[in-house]
């Protein structure tokens, strides 16, 4: 399909050898200067950076350094793959190194889309020469998993704690050999919230050995306590815990002699006189020269809970997070600031967005909308491109938001523009294919197979969660079956729609539409393929490639 230049090729191929094994010591890859994102990169490249450190929505970070290494998490909900796994050697320059797992148990009930159901906001820590997370779902427990290589595999899913409602769980191992989970509560499942728990826990972390303790009640000045991270340091043990809601609230520290409390409280965070709303929930991490940091997300609505850091200084046994200009001990959000200082300078790497499809796998980037099944899609990493199949819909389909086959993935960047090359082989009428922004609204430009030939046009559904239809637009006869698709997203998350059949002159689609969130996550951009089963055989897309530019 598409022609490959040498140097294409070739760095492909250097990317590739990048993140082969060749023992222990190369338990995880180092950044190279393999691909950057052309839309969004914190690293300013004069020893300084600007947040968001990921312009996406990785909500709930969490992060541990192993070593000169560190390691991130972040909640995944329904998405599939899931739990994913990010690396970096500086803190700012972040790259996915794979996911927990490829499909999420129970997997009868996450084959259908779970809409902010699934994967909470997970912890990882590194504990006896294994990476150990333990995530949330708030309809089934606590589950734990682990694994000797963060890039895994990583062990089958373990529920340790049966009982709906709990969420937000992080371990801690003290020093005299005693284990702990602390633990929220979100009341939509369980009546209770504004409170957290302590519990007793196996060494091996995978057995909780009491019902839990309260130790602190947020209700009166601190509502919504949730997401807390547990540590100790020198003879206090501190739970970092956001509070106030995810759009206005605030980063509180905790702090006792004693495990079970009582702890005080001190906000260490807050927006203050900066646009950064709500600055909270994430992980305390220090580099290898001493120096504390934190990362925390920023709700920004339709572009998702991006991640942000902070620097972070200890003051009379309190962190101080952020920019505390006057002093009162609570931070202010930076934008920009010096690098952290891990000893040296390492290259600027971002999490992927582009995709030539020369692989023969899916890139990390990628995720389906429910557990993927085995009819969906194949890479064709040595012919170049990624083959969709026009899987029915589901026999009680009433909008995208039912269907699973929807390949998505992140938005990048507040401005970028997709291109994708698509060639359309349909086998029966009602077949189509197209380009999606999903969220709790979405809209796509599709191509469908009538019984005149192909037709182009904009579908735009509102309040898809409430089983609206979708409104179809007026189509455009297509001849050939190969064309390009476009989406050009701007600031405020407005997306403008339009196509190609050369590739350079694109003619407009539709109307404007402003992209939505979904369900605890950000809008979503992507790829689909659905029919009715009308034909004996599915017909099929073919994807040459999808990049992500700043045109």
């Amino acid at each position: 399909m598409k022609p490959k230049s040498l140097v294409a090729r070739v760095c492909i191929i250097l990317s590739a050898l990048t993140f082969l094994p060749t023992g222990p010591a190369a338990q995880t890859p180092s950044p190279s200067a393999g691909p950057v994102s052309k839309v969004w990169v914190a690293d300013k490249g004069d020893g300084t950076y600007k947040n968001p450190v990921i312009h996406a929505d990785y909500s709930d970070p969490d992060a541990v350094r192993v070593g000169d290494d560190f390691y991130m998490t972040a909640s995944s909900f329904n998405a599939a793959p899931g739990l994913p796994v990010l690396h970096s050697k500086d803190l700012v320059n972040w790259t996915i190194i794979g996911h927990v797992f490829r499909r999420q148990p129970p997997y009868d009930v996450f084959n259908k889309p779970q809409h902010g159901g699934g994967v909470w906001a997970p912890s990882i820590r590194y504990h006896d020469g294994e990476f150990y997370i333990f995530y949330p779902d708030p309809d089934r427990g606590i589950y734990m998993v682990k694994a000797r290589d963060a890039a895994g595999p990583w062990s089958e899913p373990l529920l340790i704690k049966e009982a709906r409602g709990w969420e937000d769980p992080c371990p801690l191992w003290d020093a005299d050999g005693n284990a702990y989970l602390v633990s929220a509560m979100v009341a939509s499942r369980s009546g209770v919230k504004s409170i957290l728990v302590v519990s007793r826990m196996s060494a091996d972390g995978a057995r909780l050995l009491d019902d839990g303790v309260l130790v602190f009640d947020g209700h009166d000045r601190n509502p919504t306590v949730e997401g807390p991270k547990f540590y100790k340091r020198g003879g206090y043990y501190y739970i970092f815990a956001p509070a106030g809601g995810v759009e206005t609230g605030w980063q509180l520290v905790l702090r006792s002699k004693n495990i079970y409390g009582p702890y005080e409280a001190r906000v260490a965070l807050a927006q203050g006189a900066t646009a950064v709303n709500g600055p909270h929930q994430g992980a305390w991490v220090e580099t290898q020269t001493g120096e504390s940091w934190f990362i925390h997300f920023q709700d920004r609505g339709p572009y998702g809970r991006v991640v942000h850091l902070q620097p972070m200084r200890w003051v009379n046994d309190w962190p101080v997070i952020g920019s505390d200009a006057d002093g009162d001990g609570t931070g202010e959000p930076v934008l920009t600031y010096k690098k952290p200082n891990v000893g040296r300078t390492w290259p600027v790497v971002t999490p992927p967005d582009s995709d030539e499809f020369d692989e023969n796998g899916l890139g990390p980037q990628w995720q389906w909308q429910a557990n993927p099944q085995p009819n969906w899609a194949f890479p064709a990493g040595g012919l170049g491109f990624l083959r969709l199949f026009n899987v029915p819909l589901p026999e009680d389909f009433r909008n995208f938001w039912d269907v699973p086959n929807l390949l998505l993935q992140k938005f990048p960047a507040p401005e970028f523009t997709v291109t994708t090359r698509v060639t359309f082989t349909p086998r029966a009428d009602d077949e189509e294919t197209g380009l999606i922004v999903m969220g709790q609204d979405y809209a796509y430009l599709a191509v469908k197979k009538k019984p005149e030939g192909l037709s182009i046009s904009q579908t735009i559904c509102k309040d898809a969660e409430s089983h609206a239809k979708g409104r179809e637009g007026a189509g455009v006869a297509l001849k050939g079956n190969t064309f390009y698709l476009r989406v050009k997203v701007s600031q405020n998350a407005v997306c403008d729609f339009s196509y190609s059949t050369d590739g350079t002159n694109f003619s407009p689609v539709g109307e404007p539409f402003k992209a939505r969130q979904g369900k605890w996550v950000g809008a979503k951009v992507g790829l689909f393929a659905t029919g009715t089963g009308k034909a004996r055989e599915y017909g099929y897309a073919d994807f040459d490639w999808f990049r992500v530019s700043a045109e």
